[in-house]
């Protein structure tokens, strides 16, 4: 008796063990199926910056497809490398970062990698500026962030409950990336010897080109981080060649995203400068192109004596501000924006007094600054440098309300379906630019005794959705004909005119001369009759001498000078400049 109940207490724990058996590997199947499904979530939620960029780019099929293959076959060895999916995706982070900046960059300006600057942009922005644009392009993070955080949340989940792939499903995932990857490989060879480009890898296969802008970025970071030492012994010689008897004050003013198309004096349809309109002894520069379409590497080339392909160079030249102290100018940089821990900061940092003013940041506090500082100096010689918020995004914040023309200008999101309200912003930007600079001229003039001129011009253009191409602000990775032509004007005052009547004269004949933002440093020193072997009369704008037949250059993503019709111009752009009869 004991014999049978023993058989049936060993049948039932049998039963009972291989009942346990059975749901524990079920268990164990349903979660590394929950695993696998994990490790495809990432890799099709990193495969679609490419699969978008293979739309948005002008690629050949053969770098379209290994754009799409290459990445998508390291992701999916990428997702199996380790047993621990949850740990693998968090390790992939970096890659997760940066497809969440694509997707806003494309979101934001339709094409492109992220480029060198935006990088750049990253770090330099200020929290109040970047707070500005984040709340304008909401329906890109609040995609990214459906896309991305669920992710990262089910990849910690993973993490807690020790979940992990079977080897099985390991060697599938990993084998079948290997043959995708390969076959990316094996694509590259007939990419490479139908393209122009000889880094294809480099500059079209996402992510490779954007961490290698990554790269770029950081390596500009080091030389600026370095630019103290050197420059270290760096001396322009300079001397003056004509004295002027009494005080002199000249300023120069770097204005902030503000495209000629859309000022008065340039032909514009809308009164947004009639105040400069009435001003006399205006000299309007009316082909002038920026060698950046970003402040960051714009605003420096206007602080240094360097030429467009001289890049290296700018970390081994002072700026304006030395040049200035060296023929015994008292120097002021008056900012508007706050500092950036960039270029800028470096070049100015000889300034003999430096003002970062606080909000709100409306640009006639330069002019009452300047005044402050010019009537409590015993200076017979200042030089002030004035650098502006201008036409900035949000725009709408850049002028008191009493200069609210053109209406309605209503905060809004950035969409072509408020381009109405957003032009009008913009308009009424142009109209106060326009009011601060005819103010600091009144001011001048009213100086007696004094020989005065003052230089203006902006660092880059705007995009306002002008064409069917959607595009909007500046900084992007190709340019446009609205972000490169920018407005410039000089004005002399009546002594000046009397004393340096060649200049003045050389101005007027140079107006409609071929120019870019380089000429703006060579000009402010010519006009203040200084001179320097770093100093070429050939681009000033107030010489006899200029060079109208001179070569114009853009500083491109990997700081090499190209000319502007290999920037990422199309039909679009050479309509703009036909109509305002700018050959490039």
């Amino acid at each position: 008796m004991l014999d049978i109940s023993d058989r049936k207490n060993s049948n039932r724990q049998r039963i009972m063990n291989a009942s346990t058996f059975k749901r524990r590997t079920a268990k164990i199947k349903t979660r590394s199926r929950f695993s696998v499904v994990l490790a495809l979530y990432l890799c099709t939620a990193l495969i679609i910056p490419n699969c978008i960029l293979a739309y948005t780019e002008h690629y050949s099929l053969w770098i379209t497809e290994a754009s799409i293959l290459l990445p998508l076959g390291f992701y999916m060895m990428w997702s199996v490398a380790l047993r621990r999916s949850g740990i693998q995706i968090w390790l992939a982070f970096p890659f997760i970062f940066i497809a969440c900046f694509q997707i806003v960059l494309l979101y934001l300006f339709g094409n492109s990698v992220i480029a060198t600057d935006m990088f750049t942009n990253l770090l330099t922005t200020n929290p109040g500026e970047a707070g500005e644009l984040l709340s304008n392009i909401y329906p890109s993070v609040i995609l990214v962030g459906l896309l991305y955080i669920p992710l990262l949340w089910l990849a910690a989940r993973e993490i807690a409950h020790r979940r992990y792939l079977t080897r099985m499903a390991r060697i599938i995932i990993g084998m079948t990336g290997a043959a995708l990857f390969s076959t990316g490989l094996l694509l590259l060879w007939p990419a490479y010897r139908m393209s122009e480009d000889r880094h294809v890898l480099r500059d079209q296969i996402f992510p490779i080109n954007a961490f290698y802008n990554m790269g770029v970025c950081a390596s500009e970071f080091r030389k600026v981080s370095h630019f103290n030492e050197t420059s270290d012994g760096f001396s322009f010689e300079a001397i003056r060649t004509d004295s002027v008897a009494g005080r002199e004050i000249y300023v120069y003013i770097i204005g902030e995203a503000s495209r000629a198309m859309n000022w008065q004096l340039y032909g514009y349809e809308r009164e947004t400068t009639p105040e400069l309109m009435r001003t006399d002894s205006l000299v309007v520069f009316r082909n002038i192109l920026t060698q950046s379409n970003t402040t960051h590497k714009s605003v420096p080339m206007f602080l240094s004596s360097i030429a467009t392909d001289q890049h290296d160079e700018l970390y081994r030249r002072k700026g304006l501000p030395a040049l200035f102290n060296e023929v015994g100018f008292d120097t002021w940089f008056i900012s508007n924006q706050s500092p950036q821990g960039a270029m800028i900061d470096r070049l100015v940092h000889d300034t003999k007094h430096i003002v970062y003013l606080e909000s709100p940041r409306h640009d006639m506090q330069l002019l009452e600054t300047m005044q402050r500082c010019i009537a409590e100096s015993r200076s017979r010689k200042i030089f002030f440098m004035l650098h502006c918020y201008g036409s900035h995004f949000s725009y709408h914040q850049r002028y008191p309300r009493e200069f609210a023309r053109f209406l309605p200008d209503d905060d809004v999101a950035i969409s072509a379906a408020h381009v109405e309200k957003l032009r009008n912003a913009y308009d009424n930007s142009i109209r106060y630019t326009d009011h601060f600079l005819a103010k600091t001229i009144d001011y001048l003039n009213s100086l007696d005794r004094t020989t005065s001129a003052l230089l203006y011009c902006a660092d880059h253009g705007e995009d306002l959705f002008d064409d069917t191409r959607g595009r909007f602000l500046h900084a992007s990775p190709t340019t446009t004909a609205y972000q490169l032509y920018v407005a410039s004007l000089a004005w002399f005052s009546p002594k000046y005119r009397r004393t340096f009547p060649q200049k003045v004269a050389a101005a007027k004949a140079n107006a409609h001369g071929a120019s870019t933002t380089h000429m703006m440093f060579h000009t402010i020193a010519d006009i203040a009759s200084i001179e320097s072997d770093y100093l070429d009369r050939s681009v000033s704008l107030v010489s006899s001498e200029f060079d109208h037949s001179a070569p114009r250059y853009y500083l491109n993503d990997h700081n090499e000078a190209v000319p502007f019709r290999k920037t990422g111009l199309c039909e679009y752009d050479e309509a703009v400049f036909r109509k305002f009869r700018i050959e490039l």
